[in-house]
């Protein structure tokens, strides 16, 4: 049967959507050779066959075969001679691709994104009736994937950028941390506790207490701290950051991309008013997102949105009553929280950042 006549505007929206479906297939390609090995055996050697790809990963020829044909049609892998026969073909990495696919130590590091898509839709039964209900799905319900992607997506990032970049753009905290008498900082949801270990790198002095809610991620994050050799400046609790009976008295209380998530952030915010001393200060990292919403939004919340719609708003409405805040918290939605749990104003910190935006908080 033939199709019917269509319209302009309903040809770009088919032409766009199948376009997308593209981009899921190679975010989960990307996804299969992060995870099986495959780009760091290929970056290891000049060429390889889909035998020799699979003898280096202890996988299965026929599949790396087809990975490899399917990444090279996604313009990910490059084949030298594609009339070659199938065992014959010899498949390279190229030279751009291969630091955002396998430097972990790298800025530019972008492969744990796969997994963290994967790990977004994880439970997507889950969240489907979740949108049902009314009701939520727990952070744990996610798995490791998630929990493992966001970890390792924003590791460099603390690990180079936290005490060189981020920390000297707040008057006074820099010089509090880096001086001779020792300082405290709180992590309030540390999730890996790679921003712990940057920290407590970079300022010697220093000693972190990192909490988390989630028993998973409170385990890897001791795993990392102990690998780090830093057992003796870094504390990891398992403890929640609206608990009202976290105790201490911190010269700076931190909380990366966690705000969003928590299903009470004014109960969370108060706590960490609280344990801030008299000097200390808060800071806030979260998404850059736009100040307000428009039908084109800004540069990243077209992700931004996704995570929200798929993990964020389903997190934050495990537990009730909740904010239901969503991925998607502008300014404003963090000001009036802040305001309510007591602090005196709220500053944008001139920090140029393609994901983050910073916020100081002043008791």
């Amino acid at each position: 049967m033939a199709r019917p006549a269509t319209d302009d505007t309903q040809e770009q929206f088919i032409e766009g959507l199948l376009e997308a479906v593209a981009g899921a297939f190679t975010v989960f390609g990307v996804y299969l050779g992060d995870q099986l090995g495959y780009y760091d055996a290929l970056a290891d050697a000049e060429s390889l066959t889909s035998g020799e790809l699979a003898a280096r990963t202890d996988t299965t020829e026929r599949y790396a075969r087809e990975w490899l044909e399917q990444q090279t049609i996604a313009d990910v892998v490059e084949v030298d001679d594609e009339t070659a026969p199938p065992l014959e073909r010899r498949f390279t990495l190229p030279a751009g691709h291969v630091e955002p696919l396998t430097d972990e130590d790298s800025l530019e590091y972008v492969a744990p994104l796969a997994q963290l898509v994967a790990g977004a839709v994880a439970p997507v039964r889950d969240v489907l009736d979740a949108y049902r209900t009314g009701g939520g799905v727990p952070y744990e319900a996610y798995g490791p994937d998630l929990r493992e992607g966001q970890a390792r997506i924003n590791r460099s990032s603390f690990l180079q950028l936290l005490g060189t970049e981020w920390l000297p753009a707040m008057d006074g905290v820099h010089e509090r941390l880096g001086d001779d008498k020792p300082a405290r900082v709180a992590d309030i949801g540390c999730g890996a506790a790679y921003s712990c270990i940057g920290l407590a790198r970079h300022y010697p002095n220093v000693e972190v207490d990192g909490f988390d809610l989630d028993e998973a991620s409170v385990e890897l994050a001791r795993r990392n701290v102990s690998e780090a050799g830093l057992e003796d400046r870094i504390r990891i609790h398992h403890r929640d950051a609206s608990d009202s009976g976290l105790e201490g008295t911190y010269d700076l209380v931190m909380a990366f991309e966690c705000v969003h998530d928590m299903s009470d952030p004014v109960g969370a915010l108060t706590t960490m008013r609280r344990l801030a001393d008299e000097d200390g200060v808060v800071l806030v990292v979260d998404e850059r997102v736009g100040d307000a919403f428009t039908t084109e939004g800004n540069d990243v919340e077209w992700m931004m949105y996704g995570w929200s719609i798929l993990h964020c708003l389903p997190v934050g409405m495990a537990e009730q009553p909740t904010t239901a805040t969503g991925t998607v918290m502008r300014t404003d939605t963090l000001r009036t929280y802040a305001e309510r749990a007591g602090f005196d104003g709220l500053e944008v910190l001139p920090i140029e950042n393609f994901f983050f935006r910073f916020y100081r908080l002043d008791p």
